[in-house]
């Protein structure tokens, strides 16, 4: 769930019930700046606004994160699924992703901020060796948020 302030945060305390029953995680999601979603800071429903939502109604637990771990995650006793947390932009967690993403029409992105891709797809259909792209796509990843 992608939480945006005063768009659908009232919405939160619903998916967290929905893991009493369900053995299910449910991530919530800071809202990220992207391409044509009218993106602003003041729309960012913050982690810490996030957690102290669900804590005014439930005791949770932090789960030990894993070092490539890109989601926070949180049991609640008694429930049988539990949450997460994205935090990408109120504590980002760059320097131990390790993520890259295939798009549906086959362009390799080493992050989802990235505002270069790779064509894989292509290269795929000619015939070419698609390892030395997908190599030199995740040697470009930055640091920090994007930039390729």
């Amino acid at each position: 769930m992608v939480v945006m302030k005063g768009i659908n945060d009232d919405e939160i305390l619903d998916f967290v019930a929905w893991t009493a029953r369900k053995p299910i995680e449910i991530r919530f999601i800071e809202f990220m700046p992207f391409s044509g979603n009218k993106w602003s800071s003041n729309q960012v429903y913050t982690q810490a606004d996030i957690l102290a939502t669900i804590q005014r109604s439930y005791p949770i637990e932090p789960i030990t994160a894993g070092p490539h771990d890109t989601a926070k995650a949180f049991s609640i006793a008694g429930h049988a699924g539990r949450i997460a947390i994205i935090s990408t932009m109120t504590a980002p967690f760059c320097a131990g992703c390790n993520r890259i993403r295939l798009t549906a029409d086959g362009k390799l992105k080493n992050c989802l901020f990235s505002t270069g891709e790779t064509d894989l797809l292509t290269a795929l259909r000619a015939g070419e060796e698609v390892l030395p792209l997908i190599q030199a796509t995740i040697s470009a990843k930055a640091k920090e948020l994007g930039d390729n």
